[in-house]
């Protein structure tokens, strides 16, 4: 008996580091496709195809606008990118005091509505950020409408 109870868990020891490793391979893969991301970002701005409307390659519903929690949600992730810091839902709940399943609702929310949030691990979390291209078209373009209100909200 005790040796059939040995064996399975060296069985369970075996499985567990298989999936630590799947995952840490998964993560590498995050990253990769992460910095693909980026270097096709720069090949289109190189080869001069971002020339939709308003110079934005990204299609935004701006059928409504924009509520003024998905404004400040959003104003977190680009703040604490501008800091370089990982930043996870957890973390923008808490910056916000707002209740987590809320703030990753908004997140939701700002993605089906077009804005493109990378989501990538960083020390075994599932991190947020911005698409560097529309970051930048962000700053130059104000596509949010995020003004003084929102911003001191999201500093103080």
């Amino acid at each position: 008996m005790e040796e059939e109870l040995d064996d399975h868990r060296d069985a369970i020891n075996e499985n567990t580091n298989e999936i630590q490793a799947n995952y840490e391979y998964m993560c590498e893969l995050d990253t990769k496709i992460e910095k693909l991301r980026e270097m096709i970002h720069e090949l289109h701005m190189c080869i001069g195809s971002q020339t939709p409307k308003n110079g934005l390659a990204f299609e935004i519903d701006n059928s409504t606008e924009f509520t003024q929690h998905e404004k400040e949600v959003f104003n977190v992730l680009y703040t604490f990118q501008e800091e370089e810091k990982n930043v996870t839902c957890k973390e923008i709940a808490q910056k916000l005091k707002m209740a987590e399943s809320m703030v990753m609702g908004h997140i939701l929310d700002l993605i089906q509505r077009g804005i493109p949030i990378v989501r990538y691990y960083a020390d075994n979390d599932v991190c947020l950020k911005i698409d560097p291209y529309f970051k930048d078209m962000q700053t130059k373009y104000n596509i949010l409408h995020i003004n003084e209100v929102i911003s001191a909200k999201v500093i103080s």
